[in-house]
């Protein structure tokens, strides 16, 4: 029995999605975005800082931690904007720092393999979109010598193939994008890499949103995203703008 590696990515603040992961694993790797959207980013930094050995830092970790607020007039932008000062109000600087000091891209070797990490992709660790490409995926992995390159972001689940690379995106544990509001992850082993769904209890997230200082229309929003694992475009979604994400 060789080794079982868990991934998970863009938690954002979804406590009852990431508590609903009850796989075995030997390592488990942290893709980036614990924060903002959801509102209960302490239990989550707790969660991974306790069971992720490896972590990269995402582009709401670096906002949050950096305390950049933003302005957005609809979409994810508009989301990120009206919940990243609840988040900044909720971290401790202990939490602040942790986010702050998580690396942007990391080199390991894992059970023989040699993994490249990072939120968006190798050439725009932070902010890059990467769909699920062969081509696009080709011109990121040029002179990189990696058997896995495991990756966030987009909130959609794949498995590519690019050469002898496997591109991995684990989708988002907290926030799915792909039409399956059912928390995603993936599980590596030396059999390769499957990608998972797990049911969580969705209405206690959107409970503690509801609870929230938040807008109403902002309530309705993360609501229709965390029951249908999307942002219905009359509500202005902009998914594929890549500042929206």
């Amino acid at each position: 029995m060789g080794m079982r590696i868990l991934l998970v990515s863009d938690i954002h603040a979804n406590r009852p999605a990431l508590e609903a992961i009850r796989e075995q694993f030997d390592v488990c790797l942290f893709l980036g975005d614990l924060v903002d959207y959801c509102l209960e980013p302490a239990p989550c930094i707790d969660w991974v800082r306790t069971n992720a050995r490896y972590c990269v830092r995402g582009n709401h970790d670096h906002g949050a931690a950096q305390k950049v607020y933003v302005q957005g007039l609809n979409g994810f932008k508009y989301l990120t904007g009206v919940t990243r000062p609840i988040t900044i109000s909720l971290l401790s600087e202990p939490d602040r720092q942790f986010l702050a000091a998580m690396p942007s891209t990391r080199l390991l070797t894992l059970n023989g393999k040699r993994i490249l990490l990072v939120h968006g992709t190798p050439r725009d660790p932070l902010d890059e979109f990467a769909p699920a490409e062969v081509d696009f995926w080709k011109r990121r992995l040029e002179n990189i010598d990696m058997d896995y390159v495991c990756v966030g972001h987009t909130h959609v689940q794949y498995i590519l193939q690019v050469g002898k690379t496997t591109v991995i995106n684990p989708g988002s544990v907290g926030l799915p994008r792909d039409g399956d509001p059912r928390a995603a992850y993936a599980i590596l082993t030396d059999e390769g890499p499957v990608l998972k769904r797990v049911e969580y209890p969705i209405e206690e997230t959107i409970a503690n949103i509801e609870a929230a200082p938040l807008p109403d229309h902002a309530k309705a929003q993360l609501a229709e995203v965390l029951r249908s694992g999307r942002l219905d475009k009359k509500n202005g979604n902009g998914a594929s703008a890549p500042n929206e994400h």
